[in-house]
């Protein structure tokens, strides 16, 4: 296969990941793992790189990894996602009550391609791309007939968040066991909200709430790593990816703090692979992901109400900077995440094989459950099964399979009367995906 003809399939799957949508809402709105091997060890991988897409994780890992192409399609499902409200409205003035009863997001299924090449250029370098969605969120809450008015009493209700990832890698081999790398990360990301017009006395720009076009959004920022055989089949892995900066979504300024800023934040992450017998290998990482950065992510509802501890002036009090689009503006409320991974991985009957498992904290706080009714992110548990079968010598077949555990988050709608309403979010996810490589 020529470099013309790597060229051609690397840009088919730069097309296709562009055309999709993303739906993805594991670790808060991080994907648990990024390439179809990855994926089987429960996104476990910064001291074991097997691919491509490795990069995505760690890109130090490239400096161990053959040159070779990787292309793969994932199905994603998140259902059930959905909110259930108990007690009634108060209808007390000043109050934000919602219909009670459980509704269910429509969408139910998405599809997520991702691409990578990996090019050796001597004993020492590589170079790379890697192409892929780092997650995003999706819900549509149709009015129903106990509910004509919608869940915001503006109809239909949800968000729409789509991210791609653009990854120029590489790596530099310090020697035959030790690697550093280090990419350059373009992203692009797409916005959309409906059904949050009511919310328009608590933003500073009501005409950029709600009901708006897709508003686009372009940012970057870098990715580091390290990862080295420190003894005899002992591997670590360090990464760490900066904060991007995006542009702010225009179309959006009267929802998003810092007048519709929505930047992605910073995570790092350490690994370390033991080698298990001959053909055995047991991974394990830690991420942490830092929502903190991002004032609309992380800022708390209370910052409408002014009935944070301790209580300060609020949008409600006339704090305009507080309201939503304000430079301190509310926003979902999540906190700072640790996620834990382990994964085994063994070869049998000519295949690898593999099982995964990764628990993380809770980044919704019950007090936040009322605007994270747009974003129910719970799920904290994921379990993960894949292999990989040669097809030939110089291709593969991956397969990998994810299932987030249902959980759910209970608590006050803290627009309402004390004690009046609790609202429940709920959703558990598949995610299935295939992959196949070239090697060269």
């Amino acid at each position: 296969m020529n470099f013309r003809i790597r060229k051609s399939m690397l840009a088919v799957a730069v097309s296709g990941l562009l055309a999709a949508p993303l739906a993805q809402a594991t670790n808060g709105y991080f994907m648990p793992g990024y390439s179809t091997k990855n994926k089987g060890l429960a996104g476990a991988g910064a001291a074991l790189s097997q691919d491509a897409m490795a990069a995505a994780v760690n890109p130090a890992g490239m400096a161990f990894v053959e040159r070779r192409v990787d292309l793969g399609l994932s199905i994603f499902s998140p259902s059930p996602r959905s909110y259930t409200v108990t007690g009634n409205p108060s209808g007390f003035p000043g109050t934000f009550g919602l219909a009670p009863g459980e509704v269910e997001s429509e969408n139910d299924y998405f599809l997520l391609p991702h691409g990578a090449y990996n090019h050796v250029l001597n004993d020492t370098t590589t170079l790379g791309i890697a192409v892929y969605g780092n997650g995003g969120m999706n819900t549509e809450y149709k009015p129903t007939a106990s509910n004509p008015n919608g869940t915001f009493g503006a109809g239909t209700a949800g968000i729409n968040l789509e991210q791609m990832f653009f990854n120029f890698n590489g790596s530099y081999k310090l020697n035959p066991k030790h690697a550093l790398g280090a990419s350059i990360i373009i992203v692009g990301q797409r916005f959309r909200a409906m059904g949050l017009e009511n919310f328009a006395p608590f933003s500073t720009d009501p005409n950029n709430l709600s009901g708006n076009i897709n508003s686009l959004s372009w940012g970057y920022g870098a990715k580091i790593g390290y990862q080295g055989e420190v003894a005899e089949g002992v591997r670590v892995g360090i990464s760490y990816q900066s904060k991007m900066n995006m542009d702010e979504f225009s179309e959006y300024a009267g929802l998003f703090a810092e007048a519709g800023d929505f930047d992605i934040p910073s995570t790092y992450t350490l690994g370390v692979s033991f080698d298990v017998g001959q053909s055995g290998v047991i991974v394990a990482d830690y991420q942490r992901i830092n929502y903190s950065d991002v004032a609309s992510i992380s800022n708390p509802i209370s910052n409408l109400t002014g009935t944070g501890n301790p209580p300060s002036g609020g949008c409600a009090q006339g704090v305009v900077a507080n309201c939503l689009g304000g430079s301190n503006g509310a926003g979902f409320g999540w906190e700072d995440i640790g996620i834990f991974k382990i994964g085994y991985q063994w070869n049998a009957a000519n295949m690898d094989w593999r099982v995964g498992y990764s628990h993380s904290d809770q980044p919704i706080p019950e007090s936040e459950v009322l605007f994270n009714i747009l974003a129910p992110a719970v799920n904290q548990d994921h379990i993960s099964f894949g292999l990989t079968k040669d097809v030939g010598k110089t291709q593969e077949f991956n397969f990998s399979l994810i299932h987030a555990l249902n959980n759910d988050v209970t608590g006050p709608n803290v627009l309402e009367a004390p004690g009046q309403q609790t609202v429940k979010l709920e959703m558990s996810q598949w995610d299935i995906q295939a992959g196949w490589a070239w090697k060269f």
